[in-house]
């Protein structure tokens, strides 16, 4: 009983990998490779920076990765609070990485426009560089869609935390918030781009926060142990 709290703590390591190579290749690279509304600006970063934006689509895969077990761990530390509900919570999470998985697609598709020689006999310059400029456009509609999924996760584990008594009720709150904050900014995109524009990047910094706030409490306090001993009784 007592290596829960170890399953927690690597929970905690693999939430941070997730977080940092998600500002990596999420944030910061699109920041530095995307001038917004210049085709060729954009397709000139991406040949010029080519390695760098080889690593990002690489962090992205990781990130992919880390969700897996950690949805292992989260069904671990949760089934004693609800089965079902934490079943939910793996459901959300795998959907969602098959999404983004699947979603990477757009992320490499700008370096096989621009880099495909074979292309070029068939469209000129300027038509593969406005496809490698869409897939970018494609991109960001793939991972509004997952983080409708993951939105959900977030407000399943949010309610599993409020209601577990091992890790702290703010915690559970904050992750409902920053699920809410998700489906908020997907669902806007969809809806009403020109409003949604307005709202990025604020409407997901209670998202973060939440998420960076559960993964330094694996990390740092790791869950009561005596407490999660007590639920898994009558769990059981």
């Amino acid at each position: 009983m007592r290596s829960i709290k170890t399953i927690a703590r690597i929970g905690g390591i693999l939430y941070l990998i997730n977080i940092v190579l998600g500002i990596f290749s999420i944030g910061y690279v699109p920041s530095v490779i995307v001038v917004s509304g210049d085709i060729q600006a954009t397709a000139h970063n991406i040949l010029a920076h080519e390695i760098f934006y080889r690593f990002g689509f690489v962090a992205h895969i990781i990130i992919l990765l880390t969700n897996i077990p950690l949805a292992v761990i989260f069904y671990n530390l949760f089934k004693v609070v609800n089965r079902k509900i934490s079943l939910l919570v793996v459901f959300f999470t795998l959907v969602g990485t098959a999404i983004e998985a699947v979603n990477l697609l757009n992320q490499f598709a700008p370096l096989i426009f621009l880099k495909g020689t074979h292309y070029q006999g068939v469209f000129s310059a300027e038509q593969l560089q406005s496809f490698a400029y869409m897939s970018f456009q494609f991109q960001a509609i793939g991972i509004n869609l997952a983080l409708i999924f993951f939105g959900f996760y977030c407000i399943s584990i949010g309610y599993l935390i409020f209601k577990s008594t091992f890790l702290p009720r703010i915690v559970g709150i904050l992750m409902s918030i920053g699920g809410l904050s998700y489906l908020l900014n997907s669902f806007a995109n969809f809806l009403a781009p020109e409003f949604a524009a307005g709202l990025v990047p604020y409407i997901q910094l209670p998202s973060g926060l939440a998420e960076l706030t559960l993964c330094l409490w694996f990390l740092i306090k790791g869950i009561d142990v005596t407490r999660w001993e007590e639920k898994a009784k009558v769990a059981n």
